[in-house]
């Protein structure tokens, strides 16, 4: 019995060793610096978890053991870079890093800046992320070149030319995960180069394990194929069966709609519907209460497959995140003068949350009207205006010499930046006085806050004073 139990031990000892992943690299230009990799939670969402960390000592090495029993894709985004990288099983990944790029000013003040993607390489040239690099770089030189006779012509002949230049270059026998990448992202050049509709292609994803689920390959191809189709098919003649059972919460009959169109079945099937659900949500055509509901249904949040319940979880949170009546995250950050300050603590008061920039024009003039508001509703209304981190100095000047009013908090590291979902400046928010959100959505300070809460605040107290 002694002796079962010490193989059984010396097995589990093994697997978990090899389960370690060993990373290293070496560049002098990023001495001291820190590199986060994420990896995504779910097919849908934007949610990211932690992976690991490289940092890098004063010599620009660094090292870290991350523990992998199955293949794992995270991605770093650093400067102007969003990195992606596969982790496989038992490996040692030599990473070679990019030069290093930081954003301008001009990106930094862009809401639409988008990052250069790329793939890590390695120095194993046979390595999985390598491949898939020089896979990606040919397919994009590819479709450059000859970009007007396959999306404007729909060249069948230059797309099977495509095909066989590629199959042939990438002949060799290669990972599994290489050759899951290929047939992704050759289906997401078909799909889009032959106007393909949805369910033309839609098979492809049958049989597909969540193993696979969260490759970036999958993800692309999968938001292309089911994004927006709910509202897509609301619209059409026959749309009215769709709206009803929306409408009336049918996850039922949307699952098999889902699996009769698409000629999907299975788990994946409920994936594709939960991403329906999802931008339907957004898109304003269907009632959100039922949606909700949908998502919180057991048929998802109860799946035996684990991607399902933590993909309907993560859907379900962002949907009621920052929505009217939710309680919204206290704001807790030091003033300009130092003092630490949290958001909730008066408890008899509107808050009036202004996310802003002092480099930018725009949000100088705006918050040039704090003054105003404060002594308007000076009795029913605090305002916080929180600052992204920007020079100190020039900031300070400006608060300063325009006397700008509020409580004003500095927000160094972007975490409440990140938490409100701050996409551009000035944004705003409006809060009652036990935290809860009001408008997700309100005026800034000089484009007609005063009447919206002025309206907003007559309706309210005369409904309190009724009740």
């Amino acid at each position: 019995m002694r002796f079962i139990f010490l193989l059984f031990g010396l097995f589990f000892y093994a697997n978990l060793v090899g389960a370690e992943v060993i990373i290293h690299c070496e560049n002098k230009e990023y001495a001291g610096q820190r590199l986060e990799f994420f990896s995504p939670a779910d097919p849908v969402t934007a949610e990211k978890e932690l992976a690991f960390t490289l940092e890098f000592d004063q010599s620009g090495k660094s090292r870290t053991t991350v523990n992998c029993s199955n293949a794992l894709n995270v991605f770093c985004e650093f400067g102007i870079y969003h990195g992606m990288l596969l982790i496989e099983p038992n490996s040692t990944l030599e990473l070679k890093l990019p030069p290093i790029r930081r954003k301008s000013f001009a990106d930094e003040k862009n809401p639409y800046f988008m990052p250069v993607s790329f793939w890590f390489v390695t120095t194993n040239p046979q390595q999985a992320n390598n491949l898939i690099s020089d896979f990606d770089i040919q397919l994009n030189q590819l479709t450059d070149k000859y970009f007007d006779q396959l999306y404007f012509r729909q060249s069948r002949k230059i797309y099977d030319s495509l095909l066989y230049f590629l199959n042939k270059k990438f002949d060799s026998p290669a990972s599994e995960a290489f050759q899951f990448h290929k047939k992704m992202k050759l289906k997401m050049v078909e799909a889009e180069a032959f106007r393909l509709k949805p369910e033309d292609y839609s098979q492809i994803f049958s049989g597909i394990k969540p193993e696979y689920w969260l490759r970036p390959s999958f993800t692309e191809l999968f938001g292309k194929t089911f994004g927006g189709q709910l509202s897509f098919e609301a619209k059409t003649l026959k749309g009215a069966d769709i709206r009803k059972a929306v409408n009336s919460s049918n996850v039922s009959f949307l699952l098999d709609h889902v699996k009769s169109k698409y000629n999907i079945s299975g788990e994946i099937a409920e994936l594709a519907l939960l991403k329906m659900l999802h931008d339907a949500f957004y898109s304003g055509d269907f009632s959100k209460a039922a949606i909700q509901q949908m998502v919180k249904s057991e048929r998802f949040t109860k799946s035996k497959t684990t991607l399902i319940n933590t993909t309907a979880k993560n859907i379900s949170a962002k949907l009621s995140h920052l929505q009217p009546g939710t309680l919204a995250a206290p704001v807790c950050l030091k003033t300009i003068a130092g003092l630490s300050v949290c958001t909730n603590t008066n408890k008899t008061k509107f808050k009036y949350l202004v996310f802003a920039d002092t480099e930018m024009s725009v949000c100088r003039e705006q918050l040039k009207n704090i003054n105003t508001l404060l002594e308007k509703f000076e009795k029913n209304l605090e305002i916080f205006v929180i600052l992204r981190n920007t020079s100190a100095a020039a900031m300070k000047k400006y608060l300063s010499e325009d006397k700008i009013g509020g409580v004003k908090l500095l927000d160094e590291t972007g975490k409440y930046i990140e938490e409100y979902n701050v996409k551009s400046y000035p944004q705003c928010f409006l809060l009652d006085e036990n935290h809860r959100m009001k408008f997700e959505a309100a005026k800034a300070p000089l484009d007609g806050f005063e009447q919206q809460f002025g309206t907003f605040l007559q309706r309210e107290l005369f409904e309190r004073q009724r009740k």
